[in-house]
């Protein structure tokens, strides 16, 4: 393992001068932060994936358009030679009003790629320029040269052996001489074509990119200080959490809690190396570390909240003591790159939800054509509008009374679906996202505010 910090910071991080300011203070503070990873600057990716879905109206456009200019040189028009990277940011606007142009009339999840990619090349410009301001010798780098991916444009899967290579090539001997300064949530296939993580990729490409140079450590830089038992704006009682242990922290990921990628954690897991999570606002507040082993295990730890859920129903009598069904459920879902989440079972239908977190976001959908096939097996019935409730522990299944403690305190909401007992980390159930904001209220005051 390397001496080698790996630091990432979020877009809020990076959302002006004052806030990049703070950036280049923390990683001052830490001479072992050699690699700095960062994302667009806030509000930046949003804006580029609707200009990637394609903005008929011109005047529309070139509204957005201006706000991308306005963001990005508040920021530049306070540096001290901002004609350093004057015509590099040009040059990626430019880029940007014309595959916006394309995208009205021949949008593709390659352009958008293209497009939404735009945000970290020209935030990873002005950082690395206010860091050489600073007195820092400072380089940024293209993580495309060494961040290979699947062609799955939109939510694109990392090659690992490709990556090892590169970063071990190209990146390593950098980070030896300066202070590298790159981007998260971007790559590029093996035609080097531009592709990018799904949404909230920077921390998982900052995991990978920290796997690959041996890091001794990665630090997630965000807009609160640490990992909450719950969202603080839904519960403002809930409090930070010091140390937390990778499985639990993966199932606060993977089930809502926004504070880091579903898969940071895998890269960091495989190489034991621990991970902080603070805030660049307040850095002196502390944070919360992620390690493989902590002090205590509690039956509860937090409670998450992930909205935009999708539940699919399918009913068929031919279900009942019959074998193939599901296999053939899971067939159809598979040629059509359905990915499932939960799952629960009776003896005639099965439920199960999908989630998916590419570039466009919104709440999933079954594709028309798979629909169409499974239609042809049993009936099918697709509800949307739902979000899920995790809780997150330790060994909640072996506790006698914590499912009469949990289920008491929600017996006055309508529980759509409930998954409990496949892993001993988690309870988890959907219902009407109109309620679900109180239900977790509820459950953080009854298990965690007492």
């Amino acid at each position: 393992m390397s001496a080698i910090n790996v630091a990432k910071f979020g877009g809020t991080s990076v959302a002006n001068f004052e806030a990049m300011s703070r950036c280049v203070t923390i990683v001052e503070n830490n001479p072992q932060t050699k690699l700095v990873v960062i994302s667009a600057c806030s509000g930046v990716t949003n804006i580029l994936v609707e200009l990637a879905n394609g903005v008929t109206e011109q005047t529309k456009r070139e509204q957005l358009l201006q706000t991308l200019v306005d963001i990005h040189f508040s920021i530049i028009n306070q540096l001290k030679h901002p004609e350093k990277i004057n015509n590099e940011i040009n040059e990626i606007l430019t880029k940007i009003s014309q595959c916006a142009e394309r995208a009205v009339s021949e949008p593709s999840e390659q352009l958008t790629d293209q497009l939404v990619s735009c945000g970290e090349l020209m935030s990873t410009h002005i950082l690395c320029q206010l860091m050489c301001e600073k007195g820092h010798n400072a380089q940024r780098f293209d993580i495309r040269t060494v961040m290979k991916t699947t062609s799955v444009f939109g939510n694109a899967e990392p090659l690992l052996d490709e990556i090892s290579i590169a970063v071990q090539t190209h990146l390593a001997p950098l980070c030896k001489e300066s202070i590298v300064v790159t981007q998260g949530f971007i790559g590029s296939d093996l035609n080097n074509k531009t592709t990018t993580l799904g949404r909230g990729g920077s921390d998982y490409s900052a995991a990978l990119i920290a796997e690959a140079i041996s890091a001794s450590g990665l630090e997630i830089w965000t807009d609160v200080p640490g990992i909450y038992t719950t969202d603080p704006r839904i519960a403002p009682q809930a409090h930070p959490i010091k140390e937390i242990s990778f499985a639990e922290a993966s199932e606060m990921a993977n089930f809502g809690a926004k504070i880091l990628h579903p898969s940071t954690l895998v890269p960091a897991l495989r190489h034991k190396i621990p991970v902080f999570v603070g805030s660049s606002k307040e850095p002196q507040l502390g944070g919360t570390w992620v390690k493989q082993e902590v002090e205590s295990a509690p039956l509860f730890r937090a409670v998450t909240l992930r909205g935009n859920q999708t539940m699919i129903t399918l009913k068929s009598l031919n279900m009942f003591q019959a074998s193939g069904f599901l296999a053939k459920v899971f067939t159809i879902l598979a040629q059509h790159k359905v990915s499932v989440d939960l799952i629960t079972t009776s003896e005639i239908s099965v439920s199960l939800t999908l989630d998916h977190t590419n570039t466009q976001g919104g709440s999933p959908k079954l594709p028309p054509a798979a629909q169409q096939e499974l239609e042809k097996l049993c009936s099918v019935v697709v509800e949307h509008n739902l979000s899920l409730v995790a809780l997150i522990g330790n060994e909640m299944g072996q506790a006698k009374g914590a499912a009469k403690q949990i289920f008491g305190t929600l017996e006055d909401y309508n529980l759509r679906m409930i998954c409990y007992g496949a892993s001993c980390h988690n309870l988890c159930f959907l219902l009407h996202e109109s309620y679900a904001r109180n239900a977790v209220q509820h459950l953080h005051r009854e298990l965690f505010e007492g």
